[in-house]
């Protein structure tokens, strides 16, 4: 969830602002209290006689999950609840796809205001495409480039997704293969930190917080990839999604001296990586 990302930014310095919808209930409750407590600034649109969203999360002997979820339909964000002011006086923009229409405003004002716009897609929703087109930085799950692309082949799909849709960077997040990515250019490759797993629940949204913090910073764009992987294999020694969101130091220190996997694709690390 785009909230997971939102804090692990809070606790690493940033100033942030959540935009979404909440029912009437103890969750929405839970969730107000858990924004106060970080900092979080959080633009609530409440929805009455409605509960919050419910996730059931299942979590295997390897950690890795599977999340069951349901919404009532008066909890999608619409483009008419947002206000341009949320948007242009930000930094960054982080979106996801689940309210595509409202995804779509947002991401639009952003760019018309100059604002970069990171997003977090894991499938091809009704108006995705329309929605890329607004992205500058497009960072997706495994199978979302073959997927969309029609191809088997993932660089070929990276190469093609970057093209059509004109973003500066399209990645793919891929678990303990590490991430994939292409800037039009040339190819750059980050190999993922092994740790003794738990629950990957939210390594994707930790790893998204990762790179917008790098961005931010300006950092190289390899430096990005590492630190985001890096904290997103240390959230995932405990349970939850938001288990284990470390300090900048301790995510550095694994960067230094952490064990990683065998690199999926070894021909664009040896060019590019920072170990």
């Amino acid at each position: 969830m785009v909230a997971t990302a939102v804090m692990a930014c809070r606790r690493w310095g940033l100033t942030v602002r959540y935009v979404g919808k909440l029912g009437e209930d103890a969750a929405a409750e839970l969730h107000r209290a858990e924004f106060a407590r970080e900092g979080v600034e959080a633009r609530i649109i409440p929805v009455e006689g409605c509960d919050s969203q419910q996730s059931v999360i299942l979590v295997d002997g390897q950690g890795e999950r599977t999340v069951l979820w349901k919404r009532d339909e008066r909890l999608a964000l619409l483009p008419s609840d947002l206000f341009r002011e949320w948007i242009v006086n930000a930094r960054a923009l982080h979106v996801d796809g689940y309210d595509t229409a409202a995804a779509i405003q947002a991401a639009r004002w952003a760019r018309e205001a100059g604002i970069p716009v990171v997003a977090d897609l894991d499938d091809i929703y009704v108006g995705v495409e329309e929605l890329l087109a607004e992205i500058d930085y497009l960072i997706v799950s495994r199978d979302f480039p073959c997927r969309l692309m029609k191809t088997a082949d993932l660089e070929t799909a990276l190469r093609g997704m970057q093209r059509r849709f004109g973003s500066r960077l399209a990645a793919a997040t891929l678990g303990a293969d590490g991430v994939l990515a292409w800037d039009g250019e040339r190819f750059h490759y980050s190999s993922a930190y092994r740790v003794p797993v738990v629950d990957t629940t939210g390594a994707g949204d930790i790893f998204h917080a990762g790179f917008i913090y790098g961005m931010l910073r300006e950092w190289p764009l390899q430096r990005q990839l590492d630190f985001a992987g890096a904290a997103a294999a240390l959230n995932c020694m405990r349970t939850g999604a938001r288990g284990w969101i470390q300090s900048l130091e301790t995510i550095e220190e694994l960067m230094a001296s952490g064990e990683r996997y065998a690199a999926a694709f070894p021909q664009f690390e040896a060019a590019h990586s920072l170990r």
